[in-house]
């Protein structure tokens, strides 16, 4: 099968190489390009594209109001080119709000030498996404319509009950102690994590550590971006962090992030001399590997929505000590990667839909 691509951006050089390095797939095809972001509506409209590549600063319309009138109108999957800084990322942030799936830095250089590895990343992650084009029908987060200040967040009763029919046969409580939750994502990741953390009471009973694969120059403005909307507290992850009771610890970007000393005092320490040995910066197998050693089992690890295999070793470390594991579904995953191979190599307990997710932790914490 070949999966129509429509490649937006306002550079001519860009949606060049952007394309030439797509249509090496056989099985991808870019049918059009667009300039602005309101030639991509209508072409969106009239084509039908499995998968859109989308700029953010383009002028006419932005990326970001591309995507919630795209979403609003055609549905497709959308993968946002992002520049690294800190504008970039809010402003990505915000696209994956409004509906847009994925995102990759827009690195010119590399897309200028012709790097075949970035090449390769790129064709990977549109094929994932094409295959999955019916997930991008879901409708944007309620932050992109409504941004409530923090305190008026904090007031509101944000949990939704999930079908009973689900919770009762899904997440019966096993009545074990826990004293961590420990989350690894990748692709698909921020949405699902906002969907989960913001259900989540300002007195959850244990911290959390949340393993997001995310460039440096974005995890902070995620962990702000979720502190602001979340009951609990959100934070990028700092060396030294005592780990805290309703508190979230997101894992810096491009650094390692490892638990030390003993279940009642355990510290957070950050890493880079790990960063070079392994693939994923943050990685999700070393961050659940160290809590196996620190925690034993008495953790709940929870894998969402990511391409590839990264958790399935730290998933399966933690198992060994006791601890229980879920895995998102595949119906309601952007791509179902991390999420099998933990449920395939059968670490995994459950399978759960995103929706019934905050519910189910809280009564399995024994907090609902």
């Amino acid at each position: 099968m070949t999966y129509k691509i429509l490649v937006v951006d306002d550079s001519s050089f860009f949606r060049r190489r952007v394309t030439d390095i797509l249509n090496k797939d056989p099985n991808l095809e870019v049918i059009d390009v667009a300039v602005n972001g309101k030639e991509a509506v209508e072409k969106a409209k009239l084509l039908k594209p499995d998968v859109i590549t989308m700029d953010i600063e383009m002028p006419v319309l932005n990326g970001i109001e591309a995507v919630k009138q795209i979403m609003a109108d055609s549905p497709a999957a959308i993968i946002m080119f992002s520049s690294l800084t800190h504008q970039g990322a809010k402003a990505t942030l915000e696209a994956l709000d409004a509906g847009a799936l994925d995102f990759l830095p827009k690195k010119f250089n590399e897309i200028a030498q012709n790097n075949e590895e970035a090449g390769s990343v790129l064709r990977q992650r549109v094929s994932q996404l094409a295959r999955r084009r019916a997930f991008a029908v879901r409708r944007p987060l309620r932050s992109s319509i409504t941004r409530p200040d923090r305190e008026a967040v904090k007031e509101k009763a944000t949990v939704t009950p999930a079908k009973e029919t689900i919770v009762s046969r899904r997440a019966r409580v096993s009545g074990k102690e826990y004293k961590l939750l420990a989350i690894g994502t990748s692709t698909g990741g921020p949405v699902a994590l906002q969907k989960i953390l913001t259900q989540l009471p300002a007195n959850f009973p244990v911290p959390i550590i949340m393993v997001q694969h995310m460039p440096a120059a974005f995890t902070q403005a995620f962990a702000n971006r979720l502190n602001s909307l979340c009951k609990i507290e959100v934070k990028e992850a700092s060396d030294g962090d005592v780990l805290k009771p309703g508190h979230a610890y997101l894992a810096p970007g491009g650094r390692q992030m490892l638990l030390d000393g003993k279940e009642s005092n355990a510290r957070l320490k950050i890493v880079d001399e790990l960063a070079a040995k392994v693939a994923y910066k943050p990685s999700v197998d070393i961050s659940f590997g160290s809590a196996a050693k620190v925690f034993q089992g008495n953790v709940l690890g929870v894998i969402l929505t990511g391409m590839g295999s990264d958790g399935r070793e730290g998933s399966r470390m933690l198992k060994g000590k006791g601890a229980t594991i879920w895995a998102q579904d595949e119906e309601t995953s952007v791509v179902y990667g991390m999420p099998q191979v933990v449920t395939a190599a059968g670490i995994s307990e459950l399978s759960l839909p995103l929706d019934n997710f905050a519910e189910s932790i809280l009564k399995e914490m024994q907090h609902g």
